[in-house]
């Protein structure tokens, strides 16, 4: 795994957590217990932060990046990603907030500032403009995506399911490394 400093800021790993050696994580990053950072993912924290809660999954070929602090926006916008989410291959994360137990299909691209909140689902090549706020319990879809409809009790329940199922895949590799 490769993990660098910006600017003197070192990523922090908290308990259990993976990071596949072909990943990058760069800076100021924190990553939550259980959580795991697969094959060929960036995570890149020097303008800005990035913060992973536990028992997610940033899959396979994903970006996740951040805008700087300025004088009109104090903040920047920080990449913020909760509890039991799963980020699918090649998503795209810029400077947005992801909220617990979601899913990113693969391929997606959501922008500077669009807050996804808990248990959302984004369908795979969906691309989400800079600002949008997602309403919970929808499945979104489309470039631009658009709100399809209510998700089932059962894609509510999988939601969890995907994350917790990584976590097990997470735990393997690192038996494996020992």
């Amino acid at each position: 795994m490769s993990l660098t400093a910006y600017l003197h800021t070192q990523p922090q790993l908290a308990d259990g957590v993976f990071i596949h050696a072909s990943a990058q994580v760069i800076g100021d990053v924190h990553i939550g217990n259980d959580s795991s950072v697969w094959c060929n993912t960036v995570l890149r924290g020097d303008v800005n932060r990035i913060r992973i809660g536990h028992s997610s999954n940033i899959q396979d070929l994903s970006m996740g990046h951040v805008s700087h602090k300025s004088a009109s926006k104090p903040e920047g916008s920080p990449l913020l990603i909760g509890n039991y989410v799963t980020i699918g291959h090649s998503v795209i994360l810029h400077g947005c907030s992801i909220g617990d137990e979601c899913l990113i299909g693969m391929g997606s691209i959501i922008m500077d500032d669009v807050v996804v909140p808990a248990r959302t689902m984004v369908g795979a090549g969906s691309l989400i403009g800079p600002g949008k706020v997602l309403e919970s319990g929808y499945l979104y879809m489309g470039r631009p995506a658009t709100k399809v409809r209510a998700l089932t009790p059962e894609e509510i329940a999988y939601l969890r399911y995907s994350a917790e199922h990584y976590v097990r895949v997470k735990d393997n590799f690192l038996a494996s490394e020992t």
